[in-house]
């Protein structure tokens, strides 16, 4: 008989966890893990038809029934369940434990949100809770972790290979009490939400300091501040992504107080590589999670008894045997990887972890959008219409993989 830490948790919240995760549980992770299963399965889920109804006409309005969910997770204790132990701010669970929360929360594209554990405001919280002064903790951090408050990460740039950060090349400049900002941004939310509030911004200060990695700084950006102008939505693949989505964004003048800047000029490259990491992992396992739903839709499809071609289900063909057992193998091997990066950065620190990582930023994208195709191709003609969530999730999943590429990670 072998010894076990904790009694292993049984029910479908749990189910593919591998044993030594569950028993690295705590009690409290247990808790939040079977109430997030819970909230998505009974409370997002039903509603994916009600959110898409109400933003029908009104594409950049954050549809009323999230305000309403966001109020009731945060009544349960779902908030902000993402910020490390470690942290003063932290509602108490690892990296580990929170990861497994977050597949749960992939099975619903906005599930995630409506818990204030959503990109990019995952990786902007624990920025600030890690750098921020306590002045600017009480005017930008609270209000995010209050929910009263939403932000954006603002990065990528049209003119340069964003993905060699140093190229970023908006200009910040010192003028008196301000900092004045020029030039153009990709991504960050979309200005049109009249929910988002501030951004944060990486910038460069000193263009010809010798050290290229400290030449640029992080500056907080108020959306309503003059001189910002969103000049179109950018589609992903014809896919807007509203209410949020993303912009390209021109700066001219843009003037921000200088108690704005989080650490001090020239920090930014310290700053984005302690932001960048767990969110990573959160990525990475609500893919598995939306990847986990379409492999039950295709397992649907393959039992349909309405649906047998030549007399026999569609899973009863030797191709598709094939594909389901490869997905399943696929997926468990990946949850493994990213179970592993989590559990390092928990054991021995974030740049510990460094290496599980980048592998699971390289593994995990690829396997959803090469899964979620197959289920898609499962449904036939029926899989590229909305009739199902798959079309939404195979963009999704190659977003993922285009932006874990290096455009921009938030």
């Amino acid at each position: 008989m072998y010894p076990t830490v904790n009694p292993v948790p049984k029910g479908p919240a749990f189910d593919r966890l591998p044993p030594w995760v569950q028993q690295k549980l705590s009690p409290l992770a247990i808790a939040k893990i079977q109430a997030v299963y819970d909230w998505v399965e009974n409370e997002c889920i039903p509603r994916e038809p009600i959110v898409k109804a109400q933003l029908e006409g009104r594409r950049w309005t954050t549809p009323a029934v999230i305000h309403e969910l966001r109020e009731k997770a945060k009544g349960k204790g779902l908030f902000n369940l993402f910020l490390p132990n470690h942290f003063e701010e932290s509602p108490g669970l690892t990296n580990l434990e929170y990861s497994c929360c977050a597949e749960i929360m992939g099975r619903c594209y906005w599930a995630a949100q409506t818990m204030n554990c959503h990109a990019p405001e995952t990786g902007n919280i624990e920025l600030l809770a890690k750098y921020c002064n306590e002045e600017q903790k009480a005017k930008w951090l609270k209000p995010l972790m209050d929910g009263t408050a939403s932000s954006a990460y603002s990065m990528t740039e049209p003119d340069v290979a964003s993905s060699d950060a140093t190229q970023v090349g908006i200009r910040i400049t010192r003028d008196g009490t301000d900092y004045v900002i020029n030039g153009r941004k990709l991504y960050g939310n979309c200005l049109w939400n009249k929910d988002l509030s501030f951004y944060i911004l990486m910038g460069c200060s000193d263009p010809e300091n010798p050290d290229r990695w400290r030449r640029h700084s992080m500056l907080i950006v108020p959306c309503n501040t003059p001189g910002i102008t969103q000049l179109r939505n950018l589609s992903i693949m014809g896919y807007d992504h509203a209410p949020d989505g993303h912009g390209e964004y021109l700066y001219k003048d843009v003037r921000v107080p200088r108690e704005n800047i989080i650490l001090g000029e020239g920090r930014a490259f310290e700053i984005a590589q302690g932001r960048l990491g767990p969110g990573r992992i959160h990525h990475c396992m609500r893919l598995i999670g939306q990847t986990e739903r379409a492999y039950e839709l295709a397992l649907i499809r393959c039992n349909d008894p309405r649906k047998k071609p030549r007399g026999r289900f569609i899973g009863d063909f030797d191709s598709n045997i094939e594909r389901i057992a490869q997905m399943r193998l696929e997926l468990d091997a990946a949850r493994l990887v990213v179970l592993n990066a989590a559990d390092t950065m928990d054991t021995h620190g974030n740049k510990a972890g460094k290496r599980g990582i980048a592998q699971s930023k390289i593994l995990i994208p690829e396997m959803a959008a090469k899964w979620i195709d197959e289920c898609m191709q499962i449904y036939g003609g029926q899989g590229l219409t909305q009739h199902t969530p798959l079309p939404e999730m195979v963009i999704l999943s190659l977003s993922s993989e285009h932006n874990f590429g290096g455009v921009e990670i938030r």
